[in-house]
């Protein structure tokens, strides 16, 4: 039987599912205002607790198929590099992916790698047709792996999201499963 959330592992990373102990790492990271600035959903400053809440919702969500959420560490383990999340809307065979990585980390292939496993899981595991994403205008570098991960500029969604008090434009990108 396969477990609802498998390991994911690429040349470099191990994808596996959060765990508690990985609480006040996902808060150490998600408190550097870098990583919220270029979140919808990452609130700043990051609230005491929320780490752990969150990371004890992952189950239900994988097991009910709303969301698949993986812990992005080395092969080995050592430290927590960030997280990639895919969340499947029910009955439209297409889902939403998600990741964000820990400034001490930037710049060095994690997300594109990590990305290109989850791709892998949602287009053969799940069979989803589509997968899309939306990044702030202002993260090149988010949209920088959504391209060399494949996916294509769709448009820019104006107005389209509150982040904090302030409406934010998003840029949407999506990948076929057909897309080469």
């Amino acid at each position: 039987m396969t477990p609802v959330l498998p390991e994911l592992v690429t040349r470099r990373l191990r994808l596996r599912p959060f765990r508690e102990a990985d609480a006040a790492d996902v808060h150490t990271l998600l408190s550097h205002p870098g990583v919220a600035a270029g979140m919808l959903s990452i609130p700043s400053p990051y609230p005491a607790g929320l780490a752990l809440t969150w990371i004890r919702s992952r189950p239900a969500a994988a097991e009910e198929g709303h969301a698949y959420s993986w812990a992005i560490t080395p092969q080995d383990g050592a430290a927590l590099l960030g997280s990639v999340t895919l969340s499947p809307d029910p009955g439209q065979d297409r889902a939403e992916l998600g990741y964000w990585i820990g400034v001490p980390f930037w710049g060095q292939g994690h997300a594109t790698e990590a990305v290109a496993a989850v791709l892998a899981f949602g287009f053969g595991s799940l069979g989803l047709h589509r997968i899309h994403a939306t990044v702030f205008p202002r993260n090149a570098a988010s949209a920088r792996v959504l391209e060399k991960s494949g996916f294509r500029r769709e448009g820019l969604l104006r107005g389209y999201a509150r982040k904090e008090s302030k409406f934010e434009d998003l840029v949407m990108y999506a990948r076929l499963r057909t897309d080469r």
